[in-house]
């Protein structure tokens, strides 16, 4: 059993928070440009797609470069470094909102976005593995849920932030351009970056992992990387998992506007419901991750939760929102933790019995009406919350000195992220689908989740990897 180093791995997951912070906020920049530019819903989600095919380019950079330099990047480099280089490559995009916010230009956000997630594309790569394996394996996706719930904490003050630098307050009454303001919180956001690189190179994260052997030419790496279906089966995990945690929440204040007619100042707070869920789930599953005494382990269990679904409360309330509404989402939080307890942090018990819940809250959101299928949708946070770091250890499990090659394959799919949402969208133009209809796009996504975790159980259970 290898002792997690807590030390190391509380720095490394400050990182989280920032992909976090601007991935939420990205929802509530979708009805905003939307209405101000006269978009369509699938033209506004196009701000998902930069945002998320940058993890695909950011990838691919990193082969190619890989590939010139006939080595491994991030065993050339360090881990240390590739999180530095990442944050500043992120930083450079955050300049772009300047003229984005002030000329209120679409393309010059998508392109800020793209660069932003650029650098989150090689920051991604070097911290996933790094939190699997800065402990003991067996316990790699607690680890990564923790991360995880650091990563919502971001996601939930995210919207809150960005939705009070475009409207103000919540009281405002209509959708100005107030535009000039997201560059505040951006630019806030990018010093942050160079400050995180300077505080990484300085730090203590190890600067590679233990288990990596012999050096590999990238080209046979990835071959035979691919061979192995575990990984190629993660990668469209990944690909519809992504795919439906974002669908989900992007196209949420399209459905909100038409079924319920909420205006994009009162937005907010749901979105940051959606994402503060999956900092509920994470919790919930990260108190594994201390290796603390059974009896501390399940009292931490009971109490995160409810923790993290108090911060959620705490923010929104700073930011002047009514939280009385969310009071009876309670209950779903208490389905959540039974399913916790049945699963005990298996990552295949997880993505079989979350995924199954998900397609069930999705059902109840496409049949059900007013904030019955609001509540519904939004619970699909919940249920998304730990499928990240199960996918993620069943992906790499065994790899040993190809969990690099097999993470960047594995990070190049997050373009799911873009394309399903915005392919969610376009189905919610059809009159006949509508934009709760669209929804079944992510039931198919669970389906395929489920078939996953037991497929890629079985041949792992074959090869002698039990998890």
């Amino acid at each position: 059993m290898k002792k997690t180093n807590f030390s190391a791995f509380g720095t490394l997951i400050i990182i989280f928070f920032f992909w976090g912070f601007v991935a939420s906020s990205n929802d509530i920049l979708i009805p905003v440009f939307k209405k101000t530019l006269s978009l369509k819903q699938d033209q506004a989600q196009l701000i998902s797609v930069a945002f998320y095919i940058a993890y695909t380019v950011g990838s691919l950079i990193y082969f190619i470069l890989s590939a010139i330099l006939k080595r491994d990047l991030l065993k050339l480099l360090g881990y240390r470094n590739g999180l530095a280089i990442g944050l500043l490559i992120s930083a450079i995009g955050t300049l772009l909102f300047i003229p984005a916010a002030n000329e209120a230009s679409f393309p010059l956000l998508l392109s800020g976005l793209f660069i932003v997630g650029v650098g989150f594309s090689l920051q991604q790569i070097a911290a996933n593995p790094l939190a699997i394996n800065m402990g003991d394996p067996a316990t790699g996706n607690l680890r990564l849920s923790l991360a995880g719930g650091v990563n919502n904490v971001g996601t939930t003050i995210g919207p809150v932030l960005v939705s009070l630098a475009i409207f103000g307050s919540h009281a405002s009454s209509e959708t100005t351009l107030q535009l000039s303001a997201v560059k505040v919180p951006y630019l806030v956001l990018g010093a942050a970056f160079i400050l995180a690189a300077v505080f990484f190179k300085l730090s203590k994260v190890p600067d590679r992992l233990e288990q990596e052997g012999q050096k590999q030419t990238p080209e046979v790496s990835m071959l035979s990387v691919l061979r192995k279906p575990q990984v190629w089966l993660a990668m469209v995990a990944i690909f519809v998992y992504v795919g439906v945690e974002v669908s989900t929440a992007s196209n949420l204040p399209e459905f909100m506007k038409q079924k319920l007619g909420t205006q994009e100042h009162q937005i907010a707070p749901y979105v940051s419901l959606f994402w503060a869920s999956l900092m509920i789930g994470r919790w919930s599953s990260a108190a594994g991750a201390f290796g603390v005494a059974d009896e501390l382990k399940q009292k931490l269990s009971l109490l995160l939760p409810f923790l993290a679904f108090g911060i959620f409360l705490l923010v929104n309330f700073l930011a002047g929102h009514s939280v009385e509404p969310f009071y009876p989402y309670l209950f779903i939080i208490l389905v959540l933790m039974l399913a916790d307890a049945f699963t005990g942090g298996n990552p295949v018990r997880q993505l079989v019995v979350y995924s199954s819940l998900g397609a069930v809250a999705l059902l109840t959101g496409i049949l059900g009406s007013g904030l019955v299928s609001v509540f519904a949708f939004i619970s699909v946070g919940l249920f998304c919350s730990t499928l990240w770091p199960c996918i993620f250890s069943l992906g790499i499990a065994g790899l040993n000195e190809k969990t690099n090659v097999a993470s960047s394959l594995m990070i190049m799919m997050i373009m799911g992220g873009g394309f399903i949402s915005q392919g969610q969208a376009a189905l919610g133009n059809i009159s006949f689908i509508g934009i709760q209809g669209s929804y079944w796009v992510g039931v198919l996504c669970f389906a395929y989740l489920i078939f996953f975790a037991v497929t890629v159980n079985r041949g792992l259970k074959k090869a002698g990897i039990l998890l």
